[in-house]
């Protein structure tokens, strides 16, 4: 038992230790790398680690040096725009660097301190709970309070608060699965029978109905169930909107002669197929065109997932054929070092001067070439969009497609079927380069909360983010998403048309290869 304590006790001063070392509001972590020497690059290099902080949460797990970290990002902007000195801009970009470096630091140590009111936090605004207003803010102010407790080395305030915090979330979680997802299941189930769902399409109602009422029990006697109940309460509000649209459905049919019935589903497999290039099968049965579909559709996949297969091999091959050109320059290099070595005595100080300027040149050229075949990628991905789709603008030697023709329903995150054309264009500008990352940044008006904002431009990103990866566009670990809410807005807020200005998405893309910002 002494044992035991006394390793607890030694575990905690390490903590502690860390904290005094890392935490402190006073220190600062130095930058990993110096600067760019193009100002704006420089400055693209700071607000790439600034969006990557708030796609960590680290506004939140950080909120001090993070706030700090922004300002400092503000004002190197304002100092570029108004064409201010370089090393005014330069120190505002290398103190934001430090404060961002210290924040990602505070939020590592924010995980290893108080794990259980982040993940409480993340269950609770996964299940919607920011729809709370007030109540979700004062939730978020007391977890604020956490993360400012570590960042002034409290511990034990941390620690000691957090139970509660976590208590206060989960509260919050429950209340939005029963009051937001199942909310609009029962809202939903009570439109569809309202319309006479009950006599039109009685097994579907039925089965939303009982999916609905098991969803209920099960929350009461599983409180802490979180992750079954989410899906469960998503699996409720799908088969009520199945109800009521299938029900819609039986109410036009019902309106229709058999002749025009049949005419209007042949018409369905007939845009189907014409969209999938498959044959024109409206000589045959309705289950023989559907199998047609199917077919073409299994074909489309499987090709896919070929060229897929036949990229990553190309690329292995790439690779290995990389590493042994490195191999075999490597080996020129030490035989060139030798030779240099031999003649360096000889060389006069003049034609040691024209070397380092031929390297300098050749240095230079190499860049000139990177940015002009970062121009002609950037000229052909600007092409695909009309300006009604989308805005294109280049970011230092990254290429930010704004998503004008991007929308979605009012307070939700879904991929609607009419951006489908808008993102498969999207998909050919990422597949235009080569392997880049890819950040997506959803963006909203100033309307409702902060926090309800700030997670639904996260939830917008996130969508995007996953239709690109279902689509193979790129690989998981080369694309990421934030969510930033109203906090950068490109118009006033007083406006309708500035409020639909600052409603976006971002596709910021940096491409492989390229001179580093």
């Amino acid at each position: 038992m002494t044992k035991t304590v006394s390793l607890r006790i030694f575990s905690a001063l390490i903590v502690v230790f860390t904290l005094s070392a890392c935490a402190g509001t006073k220190q600062m972590a130095a930058p990993a790398a110096p600067l760019p020497p193009d100002p704006a690059a420089a400055l693209a290099h700071l607000e790439e680690r600034v969006g990557e902080g708030r796609a960590r949460h680290l506004n939140v797990l950080s909120p001090t040096w993070f706030a700090r970290a922004e300002g400092s990002l503000a004002e190197a902007k304002r100092a570029l725009e108004s064409k201010g000195e370089i090393s005014r801009i330069n120190s505002s970009v290398s103190k934001g660097l430090k404060e961002i470096a210290q924040a990602e630091e505070i939020g590592r140590i924010v995980h290893t301190a108080v794990p259980q009111a982040i993940e409480a936090r993340k269950l609770a605004r996964a299940a919607g709970a920011t729809v709370f207003g007030d109540e979700y803010a004062a939730v978020e102010k007391r977890f604020l309070g956490l993360a400012k407790d570590l960042e002034n080395n409290d511990l034990k305030g941390a620690r000691a608060d957090e139970p509660r915090v976590v208590e206060a979330f989960h509260g919050l979680e429950v209340r939005a699965i029963k009051e937001t997802i199942l909310g609009d299941a029962r809202k939903v189930l009570a439109q569809a029978e309202s319309q006479g769902a009950k006599k039109w399409v009685p097994g579907p109602y039925a089965e939303a109905q009982q999916e609905l009422l098991g969803v209920e029990g099960f929350i009461a006697s599983n409180p802490y169930a979180r992750e079954e109940m989410q899906k469960r309460g998503s699996a409720a509000l799908f088969k009520a909107n199945r109800a009521l649209q299938l029900n819609r459905q039986a109410l036009r049919l019902r309106e229709m002669d058999p002749a025009d019935t049949a005419l209007w589903v042949e018409e369905i497999l007939r845009q189907s197929s014409e969209a999938l290039g498959a044959p024109d099968m409206r000589d045959r049965t309705f289950d023989v065109q559907v199998g047609n579909i199917l077919g073409s559709i299994d074909s489309l996949v499987k090709d896919r997932d070929f060229l897929v297969q036949k990229t990553a091999s190309q690329q292995t091959a790439m690779d290995d054929l990389q590493t042994l050109c490195a191999e075999q320059i490597e080996a020129l290099q030490r035989a060139n070092r030798q030779e240099a070595a031999a003649v360096a005595k000889v060389l006069t100080e003049q034609e040691a001067e024209k070397l380092r300027l031929e390297a300098q040149r050749s240095k230079a050229e190499e860049r000139l070439a990177s940015e002009r075949r970062f121009n002609e990628l950037y000229n052909q991905v600007q092409a695909l969009f009309t300006p009604e789709e989308a805005e294109c603008y280049k970011q230092g030697s990254r290429m930010v497609i704004r998503l004008r023709g991007m929308t979605f329903p009012v307070g939700q995150a879904v991929i609607m079927p009419e951006n489908y054309p808008l993102l498969s264009k999207v998909q050919q500008a990422v597949r235009t380069f080569t392997e880049p990352k890819v950040a997506i940044e959803g963006h909203t008006d100033s309307t409702g909360s902060t926090e309800l904002n700030d997670h639904l431009s996260q939830q917008r990103a996130d969508s995007v983010r996953q239709y690109l990866l279902a689509n193979k566009v790129v690989r998981e670990d080369q694309i990421g998403a934030a969510g930033f809410g109203s906090s950068r807005p490109l118009a006033p807020n007083t406006t309708p048309e500035g409020r639909a200005a600052n409603r976006r998405i971002d596709v910021v893309i940096t491409p492989r290869g390229m001179p580093q910002d």
